[in-house]
């Protein structure tokens, strides 16, 4: 069963990925104007990464940062990178919508994101929610 305090995290979890997709979305919007998509994407994504690291080790797990954890947080986000490209090129290639492919991306990807991020910041013991 779910704790109270994982709940309450996986809210935050939930409104730092708000703050940070929007941000994102926002510049790969802006690229997107001079760029083709999957470079728009692919800077936007990385400049996320960052600010993901920030919001996720300040607000959502709130624990000081390591060199461990800096090193190990971009890896979660090759994961989430591999799954949301996937679907950002086939909801592309299908609907022929670049606006909110990436949109369906982070969608796609929040679930094995937050796991993983959760036992980089908390731990092996923090691999899956109590």
């Amino acid at each position: 069963m779910i704790g109270h305090a994982t709940v309450r995290q996986i809210g935050r979890f939930v409104v730092a990925g708000a703050v940070n997709t929007g941000l994102t979305y926002a510049l790969y919007l802006l690229l997107l104007q001079a760029l083709p998509y999957a470079i728009s994407y692919t800077i936007a994504f990385l400049l996320g990464i960052g600010l993901s690291y920030a919001i996720n080790r300040q607000f959502v797990f709130r624990v000081n940062g390591s060199v461990g954890t800096m090193f190990a947080f971009p890896l979660v986000y090759v994961v989430q990178y591999a799954v949301s490209i996937v679907v950002v090129a086939a909801w592309v290639e299908a609907l022929g919508d670049k606006v909110f492919a990436p949109l369906a991306g982070v969608a796609a990807a929040l679930p094995v994101t937050y796991l993983l991020s959760r036992r980089i910041f908390l731990g092996r013991s923090a691999g899956a929610p109590r």
